[in-house]
């Protein structure tokens, strides 16, 4: 690709980062982008630390290979068992002026403006669950606003969002299942987070099991909130980015299952690439 093409990178396990990439091109849509959907590798969620670190380094190299100054993890679990170490042991020594986010600060620094009680649930994969990433960051990040973090892991949920299962009985037990457990362990949340970019697809089955008082959090918008904040209190690294509105879809898949599948997640019809990550 020409060296005037510096998009926005944007990594997914999967297909569920297409979700933050869809609120993107809502706010951005001026900016070019380029997603990569480790898919032939996914899910990240019940793997170790080790291997969920480097899958995302590979990726996040390779993203900066086609042009991208700015990375964004649009994944809950990459940027729970990864993130931390790509920005402290890997950009420093891979070149100090890039930058690598995550999704999971975007949802905590935003709590204080849905919680009125300081419970707050958290939904997500067995990874993302597993490493604390939420309790952890929300303890840093939330101003002494939450008092409780309650989480309750989802593992069934993305399976069924990628079998194209949202409508069926199975979903509807499944969620309600989870949401029952959550809400039992800590009857006074009055705010959840949604800890996974595949759940915005189950919105309405979710909000069938949540009582009106309850606020969730969608990261899609808030991230994408937060990018742009980002690109106007950082203007050096905007200037990095290129402007001329081209999407570009890599996938470690097959390019049909993988345009197949994304039209759930985007909206759109859309034409990938595949690629090797290593």
């Amino acid at each position: 690709m020409a060296s005037e093409y510096q998009p926005i990178g944007v990594f997914d396990s999967g297909y569920g980062g297409l979700t933050i990439l869809k609120e993107f091109l809502n706010d951005l849509p001026g900016y070019d982008f380029i997603y990569l959907g480790d898919n032939a590798r996914a899910p990240y969620g019940s793997r170790s630390f080790e291997v969920v670190y480097e899958y995302t380094l590979q990726a996040v190299n390779k993203l900066f290979e086609m042009g991208c100054h700015l990375v964004i993890l649009a994944c809950n679990t990459a940027s729970a068992k990864a993130l931390r170490n790509i920005q402290q042991n890997d950009l420093p020594h891979i070149d100090p002026d890039r930058r690598v986010l995550g999704v999971i600060r975007p949802a905590v620094e935003s709590i204080g403006d849905y919680t009125r009680n300081g419970h707050v649930g958290i939904l997500g994969t067995v990874g993302t669950v597993l490493s604390n990433s939420y309790p952890i960051e929300l303890e840093k990040w939330a101003g002494g606003k939450v008092v409780r973090t309650t989480q309750e892991a989802c593992p069934i949920w993305v399976p069924l969002v990628e079998n194209n299962e949202i409508d069926s009985p199975g979903t509807e037990y499944f969620v309600a299942k989870n949401i029952r457990n959550l809400l039992s362990a800590d009857p006074e949340i009055d705010s959840i987070i949604l800890g996974c970019t595949h759940y915005p697809l189950l919105l309405p089955v979710i909000r069938k099991f949540i009582p009106e008082n309850i606020q969730l959090l969608e990261q899609g918008k808030l991230v994408s909130s937060k990018l742009t904040e980002y690109l106007i209190r950082h203007p050096e690294m905007d200037q990095k980015c290129s402007k001329s509105g081209i999407v570009t879809y890599f996938t470690t898949e097959n390019e049909e299952v993988f345009e197949k599948n994304a039209t759930t997640f985007l909206g759109r019809n859309i034409k990938s690439k595949k690629i090797l990550l290593k």
